[in-house]
């Protein structure tokens, strides 16, 4: 099926949706448990104590702890607001950072970082002044220490409801950042998986909606079932995905034909295909990829080809070849792993 289709479904009784573009899964988010903190999340919380060997200091959620790496101007037992930057490892505290983000579909609200600023996607000069009186309309009279940044949505989006998101995080972030006494509170809860698909995945926007019964439309579940295994075929070679506790494992292999040639073909294919797994299987840290046997002189081309397949991603950190011929990057974990999930 051609175009992009969301689908907005559930898996249980929580809240799931999937991007599919050309009848192929781009993107899945699926709500965790209901006692697990989301990122985007907003709490008040409590400083805890620095912890020095690890660069930071824990903080007091409720209900458990998070991990902010930040000590410079915080004491013990303050009060300070926080975001939740990713999801919670096993066993380990929440990691949250002090830089808010206050996120819709048009505008983002930054605290901290003044300035108002329009996505260089949008390259139209008469939508830029059109949206640049927008946002200083929009913030006039509020904090110096408030910025602005307008999204790319907002070139094809009506000027109404671009002054309406806004105004709607202007007035939440004012709210929150007013809110430090007490104990610790969640005060914006993160976005559910429906409410990130509409403010992140429409644009462009899809060809088509699905609500209830999306996934057993599209064999949404099939796929899912697939990232579940670690094996991902790449024609005639295959590749298998191992998440570790230190990291993840990805071996590449060329199938019955181990020529050169066969190996490079193996490799690129895998380079391509493995920023996709790792966002719909929310995998990330530490990554290191053992390709198929291949001349030296060939890893240039591997070199540009990741390049290329992770540009989009903008997560990753590419730090290139080891001395044993593997090759090492990291990616930001931005979503609990679905293994994890499921």
């Amino acid at each position: 099926m051609k175009g992009r289709v969301l689908c907005l479904d559930r898996i249980g009784d929580r809240p799931a949706a999937a991007l599919l573009v050309d009848g192929r899964l781009e993107e899945l988010c699926i709500d965790p448990e209901e006692d697990e903190p989301i990122p985007g999340a907003i709490y008040r919380a409590v400083a805890d104590r620095p912890v020095k060997g690890l660069g930071g200091m824990f903080v007091k959620l409720p209900g458990g702890s998070g991990f902010l790496r930040q000590t410079a101007g915080i004491a013990p037992g303050q009060r300070v607001l926080v975001q939740v930057s990713g999801p919670a490892e096993p066993g380990k505290a929440t990691p949250v950072t002090t830089r808010l983000l206050f996120k819709s579909r048009f505008a983002i609200v930054t605290p901290g970082a003044p300035g108002l600023n329009i996505s260089r996607r949008i390259r139209d000069e008469a939508a830029r002044q059109g949206l640049e009186a927008m946002a200083t309309e929009g913030m006039a009279g509020a904090d110096d220490s408030l910025g602005l940044i307008l999204r790319s949505a907002c070139e094809d989006a009506e000027p109404e409801a671009v002054t309406e998101d806004i105004a709607a995080m202007r007035g939440l972030a004012e709210a929150v950042l007013a809110d430090l006494t007490g104990g610790p509170e969640l005060l914006v809860d993160g976005p559910s998986a429906h409410d990130l698909a509409w403010r992140d995945w429409l644009n462009p926007a899809p060809d088509e909606v699905l609500e209830e019964g999306g996934f057993a439309e599209h064999g949404v579940m099939e796929e899912i079932e697939a990232l579940l295994a670690p094996r991902v075929d790449l024609g005639e070679g295959h590749m298998a995905i191992e998440p570790t506790r230190a990291l993840v494992a990805v071996d590449v292999n060329t199938g019955p034909d181990t020529s050169p040639a066969a190996a490079l073909k193996a490799n690129v294919a895998a380079a391509r295909e493995l920023p996709r797994q790792l966002r719909l299987r929310g995998l990330g840290g530490q990554v290191v990829i053992d390709f198929a046997p291949m001349p030296k002189r060939d890893r240039h081309i591997l070199d540009q080809v990741l390049k290329a397949a992770f540009k989009a991603d903008g997560e990753a950190n590419l730090a290139g070849w080891t001395a044993l011929g593997l090759y090492e990057m990291t990616r930001r974990r931005d979503r609990l792993a679905l293994r994890d999930l499921l």
